[in-house]
């Protein structure tokens, strides 16, 4: 006969063996717990203005509703933020990073980056934005058009190799013929455009559009800076609308278009988040929903619009794919893009 006491004991070791056996629950893991989103630029730059905006909303749609909190690790085009989520951040779905697409590509198209990292074993989440980036000149410099840049010597503002706006200036001197006489070593775009203003350069290059009318609102309003191309795979249909040229106008072969093509696919991902190797799949799962169904968020959308932040976001499937895809890209088209792309 089973005694009262012995049913007890009974119970508690099938209880005991019951949750040993089933593994923790994404909710019950994320609840009470702390995410930290590391940006791989500066305060103030267009990557930080989407992480903020992002992380105002992402922890309503992770179950448990985790804290967040944003943190930076600029430095090498965002290329130090890389090599540390994949050697050395926590593999616990507690640490999200967000890099320069340029780095994502960067191992592909620059041999002697020192990059102690493999883009294709990144977890991504997702990106917030398909990204058109722009080449734009200050009020009173004469390149006023990208006709001016192909004709005369422009003197624009650069940051490191492997960042976008050192390498944009650089593919478009080789690739398409524009005469860009770079002044590299700038920490990123907010130095950048304050030298614009203060006449020491005459422009940018490789600055998304939405981060530009973010940081310089005035300038597009009272027209202080010309616009003078914008690249991406697609065409911007409101910058054309302005006049402003896809760079497709002044590509003449297909080896070139498909060289460019593989440069500026990262683009599509243009706002990418990820998380570092060997997050568990469950935790991959919660996060990736929470990313997409906050992309989706009628009070994110409207956040974003105000901060004049463009949301066309890919889900981490997708990018996903898209990096295996470049990443399979021909012997000799990687080769030309990699001289392009040369200091």
């Amino acid at each position: 006969m089973t005694t009262p006491r012995t049913f007890v004991a009974i119970l508690a070791t099938i209880l005991a063996l019951v949750a040993i056996a089933s593994p923790a629950r994404s909710d019950d893991f994320y609840a009470k717990k702390t995410i930290t989103m590391i940006v791989g630029g500066n305060p103030g730059g267009g990557y930080d203005l989407y992480a903020r905006a992002l992380m105002r909303h992402y922890a309503k749609h992770i179950p448990g509703e985790p804290a967040i909190v944003v943190q930076h690790m600029p430095g090498a085009g965002s290329v130090n933020l890389a090599n540390h989520l994949y050697t050395r951040a926590p593999k616990d779905g507690l640490t999200i990073g967000m890099i320069f697409p340029g780095v994502v590509v960067g191992p592909l198209l620059d041999e002697r980056l020192e990059a102690r990292f493999k883009p294709t074993e990144f977890i991504y989440l997702g990106s917030a934005n398909n990204s058109t980036r722009v080449c734009a000149t200050y009020q009173g410099s004469e390149t006023r058009t990208f006709g001016d840049a192909l004709k005369r010597e422009t003197v624009m503002g650069g940051d490191a190799p492997g960042g976008s706006l050192f390498d944009y200036l650089q593919f478009l001197r080789r690739e398409v013929g524009a005469r860009f006489k770079v002044v590299r070593g700038y920490k990123g775009s907010v130095d950048i455009l304050l030298s614009m203003e203060r006449r020491e350069v005459e422009g940018i290059c490789g600055l998304d559009w939405s981060s530009l009318r973010t940081q310089k609102p005035d300038w597009v309003r009272d027209n202080r800076m010309h616009v003078i191309l914008q690249t991406g795979i697609d065409t911007h249909a409101g910058l054309a609308a302005q006049g402003v040229p896809n760079i497709w106008a002044y590509v003449k072969d297909d080896d070139s278009r498909r060289v460019l093509e593989l440069i500026l696919g990262q683009q599509v991902f243009g706002r990418p988040f990820k998380l570092p190797p060997g997050v568990p799949a469950e935790r991959v799962a919660v996060l990736r929903k929470a990313f997409d169904d906050t992309m989706a968020d009628k009070a994110f959308v409207a956040d974003a619009e105000k901060m004049g932040l463009e949301v066309t976001p890919a889900s981490g499937v997708r990018v996903q794919e898209l990096v295996t895809k470049l990443y399979a890209s021909p012997p000799n088209i990687v080769k030309r893009a990699r001289e392009a792309l040369q200091p």
